[in-house]
Parts: C-alpha cells; sequence; structure tokens
C-alpha cells in the first residue's frame, strides 16, 4: 500500500501566520513566466513521464516554463513546511487528500484557482466519492483537482474460496465465516490477512468497518464521535476478526506477503496489491470486495494537483493552466499509467479510454478494474460527513488515537469499549 504522508499541522500554522505572498519560482525567465510544480514520482520511469507531460506542455504553452521539484515521499510534507517557512511554496504541488485539507486549514490554497480548473476540466468527468475527498470543508469548493487515486477493500483468491463452496465475502458474517474456516495458525496458515498494527494503515482499514456500521468519527456539527455504540460494535467485530489473522503487529509488509504467497486466501489493502497479483500471473484469480454491514463503505484517497494562495496575476494563470492540462483525460492517463493497477483513474474518460483498457496491466485483469474504478463513488472516510468535509480530520488521523485503540484491541487485547473511550479523551482535549 502506498504510504501516506504525515501531516505537520502544528508546523504550517505557524507558517500560515507570516505567509505572504509565494515564491512559485522567479516570475519571469527571458520573457517567460516560471512556475515551480513539486512531486512525489522521484524514480527514474515516473520522471520520464512527467518531463515528456511538462515538454508538452511547453510546447503548447511557449510562454510559460515549468520548473519540477520531485521530492522522495517521506521528506515531502516537511519540505513542504520548510518552502512556505521561506515564502518559496511552489505554484503547483502534487498532494494528498489530508495533506490538503491541513494547508487549506492554514490558508495556503487558492480555492478559486482550484475551482476555475475543475470548471474548465468538467466537474461531470470525475467521480463524485472522488470529487468529495477533495471538496472545501463547507462542500461549496475544491481544494485540489484529483488526478490519481486508490481504494482500499477485502481482496480474495477466487478459485481458494471456490474450492470450499464459498462465493464474494461481502458481508461482515461471511467475512468472518471465511476467515473461520481457513484459519489454521499451527500450521502458519490464517483466515485473513489484516492490520493490526498502531499505523495509519489500520485506521483506514478500520474505517471500512465502522464507517459500514454507521459510525463516524465526526457528527455534521464536528463534534468528536468515537466512543459510541455503531464504533464500539464494529471494533468489536474487527478484534473478532483478527483473531483468524497473523500474530502480532501486521502492517503493510506482512498483510501483503501473507497473501502473495497464500498464507492466507484474502486480505484487506489497496489496489497497490494488483502490480504484484499481475507480476505473478494471478490476475484471473483475485476478486475485490466491499465490506458491507448496514451500508457499503469503500475506503480510498486521492491525490490531486493544488494551487497555491499568494501567487503573482501571471503566475497563477500560468499555475492553471499547467493544472488544466494535466487534468485532461488523455494526460491523466499517462499520469495513471505511471503504476498501472496500483493508482486509479479518478476521471470517468480516463476509464473508457480504449487505450486505457488496452494496457497489458489493466487488460490481464478484465472488468476488475472498471468494478474498482466505479467504487470511487461509494467511498466513505472519517470526517466526510453529507456535504462537510472536515479539515480537523486530518489532524485527528496524526494524532494516532485511532490506530492506537485498533492495536490496543487486537493485538494488546484491550477491551474495544475501553480503547474507544480512551482515543475520544484523547482527541478532544
Amino acid at each position: 500500500m502506498k504510504a501516506k504522508k504525515m501531516i505537520f499541522g502544528t508546523a504550517l500554522a505557524m507558517v500560515a501566520l507570516t505567509l505572504g505572498a509565494c515564491g512559485g519560482g522567479s516570475a519571469k525567465d527571458e520573457g517567460k513566466t516560471t512556475i515551480e510544480f513539486m512531486h512525489s514520482s522521484v524514480e527514474q520511469d515516473r520522471l520520464k513521464v512527467i518531463d515528456k507531460l511538462v515538454a508538452d506542455f511547453e510546447k503548447e504553452n511557449p510562454e510559460i516554463k515549468v520548473k519540477q521539484i520531485p521530492v522522495e515521499e517521506d521528506a515531502y510534507n516537511t519540505k513542504v513546511v520548510t518552502l512556505a517557512r521561506s515564502n518559496k511554496l511552489p505554484g503547483v504541488i502534487e498532494v494528498s487528500q489530508d495533506f490538503a485539507k491541513v494547508m487549506d486549514k492554514d490558508e495556503l490554497i487558492d480555492q478559486k484557482a482550484v475551482g476555475n480548473v475543475m470548471k474548465k476540466a468538467g466537474e461531470d468527468n470525475y467521480y463524485a466519492g472522488a470529487k468529495k475527498l477533495v471538496r472545501t470543508e463547507d462542500g461549496s469548493g475544491y481544494i485540489a483537482a484529483p488526478i490519481s487515486g486508490w481504494v482500499q477493500g477485502i481482496w480474495y483468491n477466487k478459485a481458494t474460496l471456490s474450492e470450499a463452496g464459498f462465493s464474494e465475502p461481502t458481508t461482515w458474517a461471511s467475512v468472518l465465516e471465511i476467515a473461520k474456516h481457513f484459519n489454521d495458525a499451527g500450521n502458519k496458515k490464517y483466515g485473513i490477512a489484516m492490520p493490526t498494527a498502531d499505523s495509519t494503515m489500520a485506521e483506514q482499514a478500520f474505517s471500512q468497518f465502522a464507517l459500514s456500521n454507521g459510525a463516524n468519527v465526526l457528527d455534521e456539527k464536528g463534534k468528536v464521535t468515537i466512543n459510541t455504540p455503531e464504533m464500539t460494535e464494529a471494533l468489536k467485530y474487527y478484534k473478532e476478526l483478527s483473531q483468524f489473522t497473523m500474530p502480532g503487529s501486521n502492517d503493510v509488509t506482512e498483510i501483503k506477503d501473507a497473501f502473495m504467497n497464500g498464507s492466507a486466501p484474502m486480505a484487506i489493502y489497496s489496489t497497490y496489491i494488483l502490480p504484484s497479483v499481475f507480476e505473478e500471473g494471478k490476475a484471473d484469480d483475485i476478486g475485490f470486495a466491499i465490506p458491507t454491514n448496514k451500508q457499503e463503505a469503500v475506503y480510498g484517497t486521492v491525490s490531486g494537483l493544488t494551487i497555491s494562495a499568494g501567487l503573482d496575476k501571471e503566475q497563477k494563470a500560468a499555475s492553471e493552466k499547467f493544472v488544466e492540462y494535466l487534468s485532461e483525460a488523455k494526460n491523466m492517463e499517462k499520469w495513471v499509467l505511471m503504476s498501472p493497477g496500483g493508482a486509479q483513474p479518478v476521471n470517468k474518460q480516463v476509464v473508457d479510454s480504449s487505450s486505457y483498457q488496452s494496457n497489458k496491466v489493466i487488460s490481464a485483469f478484465g472488468e476488475l478494474p472498471k468494478e474498482i474504478a466505479s467504487s470511487f463513488d461509494k467511498v466513505q472516510v472519517f470526517g466526510l460527513v453529507g456535504d462537510k468535509n472536515f479539515t480537523k480530520m486530518g489532524d485527528i488521523t496524526s494524532s494516532g488515537a485511532i490506530s492506537k485503540a485498533v492495536n490496543s484491541a487486537t493485538v494488546g487485547k484491550e477491551d474495544p469499549e475501553k480503547a474507544l473511550k480512551t482515543a475520544q479523551e484523547s482527541i478532544e482535549k
């Protein structure tokens, strides 16, 4: 699963107090307007794709020069903070949905500029759920233009389940039944590979079950609602299910390894499992299910392109034009296919594209890629309540209170109600 970037709310808040006009690169360079573009694609094969996109854009727009700032993902948000402190924030920045919330809360995003891009790109072309993830807190605008994303669910080996007489594991009851059936810890065989570590992944996985049970971290007024009967029921179920996973604190590596080596016929993971499945020649035998109790709930995340506040008129216009260019379906497709199968299109035009469908990785999975992409319309995340997308959810996640509750209940065997009470008190403070 692709790492989720850390959040530096406090540092950015300090920056916001002193931030004037952002840098965005030198305004004029040999008669051209120069803008800076910060992104996390540092790998050579990905850089070649972005280099070509930038070169093509500059050819179409000779009055604009785009200076790239590729930054390793682990250092990404720290770099944003550092640049913001020195009033040198790039004009265009690739952001996760959570970090975009933190930047928006600290008034570092030009919402109007992003909104202009979305209108020109065609809002209706995006999956509704993907748009919700990058809405402003009041739901009236946008804090980033989505360019790709990934979703999480239950991946399962179709042949293994079918041979044992099981169909798709969609309900809480069926997931638990299948996990019990295949669990044989004495022979290092487990019913399901699932996150139990004190990590962001554990919060993400647990959130799907909680939201499918009608539980959320915040209510429509933004009040913390972790210690509720619905949330407690979900954590009790998650704890029971964890009896049939590998012992100890499991995170990204342990879960992927267990599913790929056949130790578990089901796994809770993101779409970043698919490239490995393709490489193993098992594309025909993997299924995708959405945890369902009272309702379906898909956890999803979006990467977007945002435009910094404080740019001068020329840089703002150039930044809008560049993000509009990258938001064209043909260019979004190139961006997504830098990691085929892992990164998912959030734009319906990309999904319907014959060139996207004919990609050797995408085509190997048959109709599954369309099923996965359409699940963006079912995306639910903690802190997204109706049309409200609470920015403080980013700070709640970064506090680690929810993932600690999951770890305490599963690995630590703590009573779920007690673990959630502790989380509620911690976040309220």
